[in-house]
């Protein structure tokens, strides 16, 4: 891996810290009028997510990490192995539940991006689109008109996820819904 200094800092830059690969979200270098200059920056974890703030030194080194976001099918997934497959290649790949963001909104044949160190070639983690559609397999019948109450009931998806949707939902209806905040967002039309 290659050596930087705080003097290659970029937005966007990944970087080996604690044996932690960490991106650069943003940093400012400080000269003070009295001591030595110092950059005060602001990384997040790419595979826990966790923002910290961290002081460096200037012209302190440490390790340069490429990482690569590739696109993959969800094939199946048997127990804990999840089977994926690379759009261009065709190469299948198992993972472990651990390295599945959220597999309870994957249905077969979804796109989903795995993000890998390119220097090891190891897969780090996968990340869902921030919006999918599925499908109401189970829910109890829709109430025409009822749409001002902001009433909601549970509905189970294609996938087999559970969440809370507005009470107009019916059974086949295709929703849009946000991976990231396990919520409804809306009703497709077919």
């Amino acid at each position: 891996m290659p050596k930087i200094t705080t003097a290659d800092f970029k937005n966007g830059m990944n970087i080996l810290m604690n044996n932690e690969i960490y991106t650069i979200i943003e940093f400012l270098h400080v000269k003070p009028g009295k001591g030595g200059a110092f950059v005060r920056s602001k990384l997040r974890g790419v595979t826990n997510g966790k923002v910290l703030d961290k002081t460096f030194r200037a012209g302190e080194s440490m390790e340069s990490v490429r990482v690569e976001r590739h696109p993959y099918q969800y094939l199946y997934h048997d127990g804990e192995v999840y089977h994926f497959m690379h759009e261009q290649t065709y190469d299948q790949v198992g993972l472990n539940a651990a390295q599945v963001d959220k597999p309870e909104f994957m249905k077969e044949s979804e796109v989903v991006t795995f993000v890998i160190n390119a220097d090891t070639e190891k897969v780090l983690f996968t990340e869902l689109p921030d919006h999918v559609v599925l499908e109401v397999v189970e829910t109890e019948p829709g109430m025409k008109g009822d749409t001002a109450t902001g009433a909601t009931k549970p509905a189970k998806l294609e996938s087999g996820v559970s969440l809370q949707v507005p009470l107009f939902i019916n059974q086949g209806d295709k929703l849009r819904v946000d991976t990231r905040t396990s919520s409804y967002i809306e009703r497709v039309k077919s």
